[in-house]
């Protein structure tokens, strides 16, 4: 059997767990802290406001799933996916995959939280410049969105070098 645990894998287990932590406390710092009713809007800068939304669907609430088995599906499907992550985790050695696969893991974990939780994913992060508004999200999605990137430009820059 092959060896599940990498030269980096306890890093990218250890921003895994950075990642969710900073995910769950800024999420419970919107819903207890600042104690946003879903659908306020709190100005913080010009391009920046904290808008409280409960996405029970995908990334950009694509899919929404009104029922409990929708929702505890897509528990699952986080749940396997961040399984999934943490054994291709143990096969990379270098740094920049493991942490990407890290903020995939920790974002997966937090939105699964969120729907175990809360029904939804707790979604606040409201960016716009121009008149242009971007989707509303989380520090999981994020993380995510970071951690494809991590991967893509690793990979890219793989074929570079051969």
């Amino acid at each position: 059997m092959a060896n599940r645990i990498g030269p980096y894998s306890k890093f990218g287990l250890i921003l895994a767990a950075a990642t969710l932590v900073a995910d769950q406390a800024s999420k419970l710092f919107v819903l207890h802290g600042l104690r946003l009713a879903v659908g306020d809007v709190l100005t913080v800068t010009p391009f920046f406001d904290i808008a409280l939304v409960m996405n029970r669907g995908i990334s950009y609430g694509l899919l929404p799933q009104d029922s409990d088995l929708g929702r505890w599906l897509l528990v699952m499907v986080n749940l396997a996916a961040a399984a999934l992550f943490t054994i291709w985790l143990g096969r990379f050695h270098s740094r920049l995959p493991a942490a990407a696969i890290g903020l995939l893991i920790g974002g997966a974990l937090g939105n699964a939280i969120d729907r175990t939780v809360y029904g939804a994913v707790v979604d606040f992060v409201s960016l716009h410049a121009f008149g242009w508004r971007w989707y509303i999200f989380n520090v999981a999605d994020a993380a995510i969105v970071a951690g494809v990137i991590g991967l893509l430009y690793d990979a890219l820059m793989a074929r570079a070098t051969k």
